[in-house]
């Protein structure tokens, strides 16, 4: 299913969520690279160009809600997909989320295995064509 190549950008500010989707998805065969804010996570995501974002809702330096804002708005970045993970009770901004590539909604607390079924899903929804171009990109920019 997935390949060394496909990189999976994850964002949160809670160390213990980082470690646990972390060790799952690197399990899973997949590069994870991690940020803590909104911000790095644009940067990163412009710099490395991942095959899909994993995404905190609430965290400092801005929301998730904000990154996808910014990514949907970057030809660099706005075809890739997203995962928003939310506290439980906290309701995203559905007509919000409509104008962005987030893909899914997971309510934490989570189940790693349900996380790793929707990463899998959402990335073979991608286009062949743009699944290499993914790859070629993250390729030379881990070397």
């Amino acid at each position: 299913m997935s390949t060394p190549s496909q990189t999976i950008l994850l964002v949160d500010d809670e160390p213990h969520v980082v470690h646990v989707v972390r060790f799952k998805l690197e399990q899973a065969g997949f590069e994870v690279i991690v940020a803590n804010n909104g911000k790095v996570a644009f940067e990163l995501a412009q710099k490395r160009k991942p095959a899909l974002v994993v995404t905190d809702f609430q965290m400092p330096g801005g929301s998730g809600l904000d990154l996808a804002t910014q990514m949907s708005r970057n030809p660099e970045t706005n075809q890739i997909p997203l995962i928003m993970l939310t506290a439980r009770g906290h309701r995203a901004p559905l007509s919000d989320l409509a104008r962005t590539n987030v893909r899914s909604l997971l309510a934490k607390p989570f189940s790693p295995r349900h996380l790793l079924a929707k990463v899998h899903e959402l990335l073979a929804a991608i286009p062949t064509a743009d699944r290499d171009a993914t790859s070629k990109d993250t390729g030379s920019a881990a070397a």
